[in-house]
């Protein structure tokens, strides 16, 4: 029983310690200088030890965290790091993290192609006899200059990295121009989030850009740092014997450069190769320098356009914003002109007291009454007096208002053949009525036994009505 329980544990160690290793390692493509390449499934301290590279170097290639795009030059090695290209560049082997990514696959291949040592050495062996007849005839074939081996491999890496940008800022430009045409055509929300969506993926591609050109800007910037990429020469320099001068000697590295030395002075060679030591690498960054920057600029333009067409769509929703205040305007002056008449008519239905009011502040200025009752004109035409009953005061008071109001007597019968006169022109036919002779209404009342003053009122009266 004891032993059964201590063999357990120790089967399940065995069993987690191999799922352990087994999640940490990753896969790698070593690629030598004859372009043959094998696949390696070891893990980041296995790397460190065959690269003798330090860990904080490669923790720049973990796909895990964000490092920008980085090109390092160290004792033994060139840390690369260019979007989906991380890779470890020694001075006769290459390792490529993650070979079987979609984008890393073609690098791999153009690796295998282009790194083997013999299909450069026909290429430039050709054009040196071409520019140079006689020279080939006098150099050893050890003092070749060839292509190191380290910048044939960085050389496929920034080929690759700066056209795959290259070919998205096209693919973005082909997707961009139509729609920017359309919005402009026709401003929609659906227009307005397309261009939003290609504005943001135009951003980071621009951002992803910069920094590979910074990073090479960086690298044409300071000798030292591309002098520390030259590894076949410092390998040369640390195994051949030291000169009379302490300086390690190596052969030159560049075909131009070598073709100008003499092979019969190896002192004015190491001078010349300490004066242009980094010649060699500063034309091959030059040229991708060149690359990316156009394909910077291209998206700078594409930048420029957006901005150019986010004015002008601007400029549009100004022009019928400006429309809509017009409007609002005209509607705003119409209700003003219909409220100034409504506060007129408000002012006059108001009881409010004005200076063109005194005097005579109410509606009838002037009042004329006709009573058939002496006594009574008489006694409101009097003086008020303290003993006149309620109702003469209160009618009193009342004509002392601000008004003038005349009270004059008229008699009874004036009144009644006026009513009859106004009862006979409600009831007949519409129109002016001449009458010579007065109707049998008035004719009655006329006859009835009358005063002078009575009589000749009615008579007055009669005759006013019929000249009407």
């Amino acid at each position: 029983m004891a032993g059964e329980v201590y063999l357990v544990p120790a089967a399940e160690t065995q069993v987690a310690s191999v799922k352990k290793k087994m999640a940490v390692t990753t896969s790698w493509v070593s690629i030598d200088a004859k372009g043959e390449a094998a696949v390696l499934d070891v893990d980041k301290y296995a790397i460190m030890r065959r690269v003798q590279v330090h860990a904080r170097d490669l923790r720049i290639l973990d796909p895990m965290l964000s490092y920008p795009s980085t090109i390092l030059g160290r004792e033994k090695v060139i840390v690369l790091n260019l979007e989906h290209i991380k890779a470890i560049i020694t001075a006769d082997e290459v390792l490529l993290r993650d070979p079987f990514d979609d984008n890393v696959i073609p690098i791999v291949a153009e690796l295998k192609r282009r790194l083997p040592q013999e299909n450069l050495t026909c290429r430039g062996q050709g054009e040196e006899e071409e520019e140079h007849p006689g020279l080939r005839s006098g150099t050893n074939t050890g003092e070749e200059n060839e292509f190191p081996f380290e910048f044939r491999a960085l050389e496929v890496a920034l080929e690759a990295i700066c056209s795959f940008l290259d070919a998205r800022t096209r693919e973005l430009e082909t997707e961009t121009y139509p729609a920017l045409d359309e919005l402009t055509s026709m401003i929609s929300s659906r227009n307005l989030d397309h261009v939003r969506k290609l504005k943001s993926a135009m951003t980071r591609l621009t951002n992803r850009v910069q920094k590979v050109r910074d990073e090479l800007e960086q690298l044409l910037d300071d000798d030292d740092d591309m002098a520390d990429l030259y590894l076949s020469r410092k390998l040369a320099g640390a195994c051949s014997p030291v000169s009379g001068s302490g300086a390690p000697y190596w052969y030159p590295s560049s075909p131009t450069i070598g073709s100008k030395i003499s092979r019969t002075s190896r002192g004015s060679a190491v001078t010349i190769q300490e004066d242009n030591d980094v010649e060699e690498l500063e034309m091959l960054l030059e040229a991708y320098f060149t690359q990316i920057d156009s394909t910077l600029n291209k998206l700078i333009t594409l930048r420029e356009y957006i901005d150019d067409t986010e004015d002008y769509i601007n400029i549009q929703l100004d022009s019928h914003r400006n429309q809509l205040i017009q409007l609002e305007l005209f509607l705003s002056s119409g209700t003003v002109c219909l409220s100034i008449y409504s506060l007129v008519a408000a002012i006059f239905g108001m009881n409010i007291p004005y200076t063109w009011k005194e005097g005579h502040g109410y509606m009838f200025k002037w009042s004329r009454w006709e009573l058939d009752n002496k006594e009574a004109v008489d006694i409101l035409n009097d003086p008020p007096r303290s003993d006149e009953a309620t109702l003469v005061r209160r009618i009193q008071s009342f004509i002392e208002l601000q008004w003038n109001v005349k009270i004059s007597h008229i008699h009874r019968e004036a009144n009644r053949v006026a009513d009859a006169l106004t009862h006979l022109g409600q009831s007949g036919q519409i129109g002016l009525s001449v009458m010579q002779h007065p109707p049998e209404g008035i004719q009655v009342r006329i006859s009835s036994p009358w005063t002078c003053k009575g009589k000749k009122l009615i008579t007055t009266l009669f005759s006013q009505c019929s000249s009407l």
